[in-house]
């Protein structure tokens, strides 16, 4: 048999997600890679609910939790109160638990794992976390509508589909958005004058969609960027602007959102801004369609350009990606419009990513998934944990800490404690399977090239198979990709 190339080690652990035999690869590292581009998988599971499915279970569960708060708020103790938002939120616990089974699931079976690699890339670029109450119940099936069916398409696209679903509008807080001379701000302010009220309790933009939109999506934060040719090149009046043009974009009722086939957002009018809106020099009229002509504008911005490239760049070949790859990749981007297949194609075949040596950490869910596709354990009762531990190793799935996702870097995840973490879950992932488990062929067979002289001397040197399953799983080459 032929032995594994360096490129064919590369192409399995940098730009996929492991395997446990390079041959999957074969002799054609790159044609391996640029044929799994495309629109993502479905994901493998069940119990998985639609956008509108989700969000109509969360007013269900809201509603459920104001009862008895209006109905004996008086003689109800904190306990029972606890006690009943435990168990009405139980449905969204369920709904967050398929989801992240079906995540962990996919990748850890997937034949496309550059393509799942992509999926997990974009949906932490438009990232929408559990960690914001409203947004719980569509948290996974943003994922699977907005953005693995688009990974395979124009970047424009894949914008339209994040910022117009139903997660994303509640995680940013635009379904509260209201023009500040909008009929429903009007009509509230009618209300309150006739009852003698201060004022109207819908009132003025909410800006988080926008500036985020602006900051995280599309153009990058205002002045960054410097050594790769600068992004940014907004104001604040751009980001007013945009909120503007935003407005009246929500979900629906929840009626609404209960009918078969619903979708998780539309046009509210009496929500919307009157009037033109400036964003970036160019001035839109009101209505809904502003929304399309801003994201196209955005889409074909030079700053997205440099932007997305350098975070891609960043995700896949070093933490500080080479100033070159990263023009190369924005001038693709601009001369295609955005054609994402294109953009992957130029950094496949860019030199630069193909470095023998190992510049990018795997966060704890990389670690976990190549664990999984190593051992071949997709179909393993560990998927069957709410998470396969992976929030023990500090990084909770579906739940980004912030708007900005996960972090991309090396330096933060290696804290002391997350070292330990890391050897405490690998190691009793290798009692468990050490024993029926040869590390040292395994090591040759998943790693090729990428092995070093001192790792296979240590496994080698294992008192058991348990060690050596553990020494492999924390080795530098299989830490590092």
């Amino acid at each position: 048999m032929t032995a594994p190339t360096l490129q064919a080690a590369l192409a399995a652990h940098r730009f996929g997600l492991g395997e446990a035999d390079l041959a999957v690869v074969g002799a054609d590292a790159v044609g391996w890679l640029l044929a799994q581009t495309g629109p993502a998988e479905p994901q493998r599971g069940s119990g998985l609910v639609s956008g509108a499915q989700g969000l109509a279970r969360q007013a269900e569960v809201l509603a459920a939790q104001r009862q008895p708060t209006m109905a004996d708020a008086g003689q109800a103790s904190q306990a029972a109160a606890a006690s009943t938002t435990a168990s009405t939120s139980a449905p969204l616990r369920q709904i967050a638990q398929a989801d992240v089974q079906a995540r962990l699931a996919t990748a850890a079976a997937s034949r496309q794992p550059f393509n799942e690699r992509l999926a997990l890339f974009w949906a932490n670029h438009f990232s929408v976390s559990l960690a914001k109450a409203s947004a719980r119940g569509a948290v996974g099936a943003f994922e699977r509508e907005a953005i693995r069916p688009h990974i395979g398409g124009r970047f424009v696209d894949l914008l339209r589909a994040a910022v117009q679903h139903g997660a994303m509008l509640r995680y940013l807080d635009n379904d509260r958005s209201a023009g500040p001379d909008s009929a429903v701000v009007r009509r509230q302010a009618r209300r309150a004058t006739l009852a003698g009220m201060p004022g109207p309790r819908v009132a003025g933009l909410n800006e988080n969609l926008a500036r985020e939109l602006l900051e995280l999506h599309t153009l990058g934060a205002a002045g960054g960027g410097a050594a790769h040719g600068g992004w940014g090149g907004y104001s604040q009046a751009d980001v007013t602007a945009l909120a503007a043009v935003l407005t009246g974009w929500r979900v629906p009722p929840p009626a609404d959102l209960a009918q078969p086939g619903a979708p998780s957002m539309h046009f509210d009018a009496a929500w919307h801004q009157p009037g033109p809106k400036s964003v970036l020099g160019r001035t839109h009229a009101e209505g809904p369609e502003a929304l399309e002509a801003v994201l196209q504008q955005l889409a074909q911005h030079p700053s997205t350009a440099r932007f997305i490239s350098t975070k891609l760049a960043r995700h896949v070949v070093a933490d500080d990606p080479p100033p070159a790859l990263v023009a190369r990749l924005a001038a693709s981007f601009q001369q295609t419009g955005g054609d994402l297949p294109a953009l992957y194609r130029t950094l496949v075949l860019a030199p630069e990513a193909w470095s023998a040596q190992a510049a990018k950490l795997k966060s704890p869910e990389e670690f976990v998934l190549s664990s999984l596709r190593l051992l071949q354990l997709a179909d393993s009762p560990l998927l069957r944990l709410a998470d396969a531990s992976i929030a023990q190793l500090g990084q909770r799935l579906l739940a980004a800490p912030s708007p900005a996702g996960w972090p991309d870097r090396a330096d933060e995840w290696l804290g002391p404690d997350a070292v330990w973490k890391r050897v405490e879950w690998a190691t009793r992932l290798a009692d468990r399977l050490g024993g029926q488990t040869d590390a040292r062929s395994l090591a040759q067979r998943s790693l090729g090239p990428l092995l070093g002289p001192a790792t296979v001397q240590q496994i080698d040197r294992a008192a058991d198979g348990r060690q050596a399953l553990a020494l492999l799983l924390l080795s530098p080459e299989f830490q590092r990709r």
